[in-house]
This record gives structure tokens, C-alpha cells and sequence, in this order.
């Protein structure tokens, strides 16, 4: 197996098991209501059953260029920024940064490097938008913001056409820094 199919099966099932360590998270907490938990067991039989039959990946794997996941700290920065600093909240911070970078493009019309910002931005504006008692440092935001920007570049032909990609790569950031976090905390 050559070294391009072993990060793409890798990054696939990283993806996987996160998604199913939130609905097991989700039936934990709620394990009183078998209604929670019949819902959330649908649910995560429809995620593996779309990971194996619908045709969410290119069979060649692309990375995405380093320039522009370097744009995804600037907009988990920025958006952290707007939520906490000036007390707008994660949802107008991250729409509003989100606006403002959709306009990037319309600096230079033939630019190909400006068109591919705004979707590293607004990935980033999803690691932003964590709430003090998720993300309790700007150390916090900057490893996050660094693990989904190496996500983003892993899963460049992966889950495409798929609504979401960039807030489940801001999740798995952030999941995984909480994860790392806690440890170092130990």
C-alpha cells in the first residue's frame, strides 16, 4: 500500500471515529432517554452506512497548498477575536468574518491563490468560534487552528460535495487539542 492511500485511509477513519465518539458522547450524557439513544444509533448507522456506499472521495488524493491552510489560524484568530474580545458572540463573529472574507476573491478577479482563501478562513472562523470553556487561551486557538489546517490539507479530495466539511475538520481540531490539553493537564 503506497504512502498516498495510507493517509487517505487514515484520514478517513480519524474522521470516523470522531464522529462516532460524538454521538457516543451524545448517548452517554443522555442515557436516560432511550429516545436519545434510538435516534442517535440511526444516526451513526447512516454515517457508516455513507462511509462505505456514497462516493464522497476522488480516487487520486490532493493536498491542499501550504499557503493557503496557513489562512486557517488567521481566521480561528480573527473570529476568536469578534466572539470574546468584543462580546459578539461565535455566530456573528464567525457569519460576520465570513462575509468579509467571501470578498477576498474581488481584489484581484485572476488571482487563483486569492479564490481559494475564503474556504481556509471560514474553516478557521469554526475553530473561532469555541467558547471560553472549550478553548480558555489563545494557545488553545492557535493549536487547534494548526491541527485543522493540516485536516484541511489532508482532506482536499476527501468528503467532497459533502455539506459541513469545514466545520467537522474545525470539530476534529478542536476535539483533538481538548484531547491533547486534557493530558497535559494530568
Amino acid at each position: 500500500m503506497n504512502k498516498t492511500k495510507i493517509i487517505k485511509i487514515s484520514t478517513i477513519l480519524l474522521f470516523l471515529f470522531l464522529q462516532l465518539a460524538l454521538l457516543y458522547t451524545i448517548v452517554y450524557e443522555n442515557r436516560a432517554s432511550i429516545w436519545v439513544f434510538i435516534t442517535i444509533s440511526i444516526i451513526g448507522i447512516m454515517v457508516l452506512i455513507g462511509y462505505t456506499k456514497l462516493p464522497l472521495h476522488h480516487h487520486d488524493h490532493l493536498y491542499e497548498k501550504f499557503l493557503v491552510t496557513l489562512w486557517v489560524p488567521v481566521g480561528a484568530l480573527c473570529t476568536y477575536f469578534l466572539n470574546v474580545d468584543t462580546g459578539l458572540g461565535p455566530v456573528l463573529a464567525a457569519s460576520g468574518f465570513g462575509l468579509a472574507a467571501s470578498f477576498i476573491p474581488h481584489l484581484n478577479k485572476k488571482s487563483e491563490y486569492l479564490k481559494s482563501l475564503p474556504p481556509a478562513l471560514y474553516c478557521g472562523a469554526f475553530v473561532g468560534m469555541s467558547g471560553t470553556n472549550v478553548a480558555s487561551s489563545l494557545a488553545f486557538i492557535i493549536t487547534a487552528s494548526i491541527i485543522t489546517a493540516i485536516f484541511l490539507s489532508l482532506s482536499k479530495s476527501l468528503f467532497t460535495g459533502v455539506g459541513g466539511k469545514l466545520g467537522t475538520l474545525a470539530f476534529g481540531g478542536v476535539a483533538l487539542t481538548s484531547f491533547i490539553f486534557f493530558l497535559l493537564s494530568q
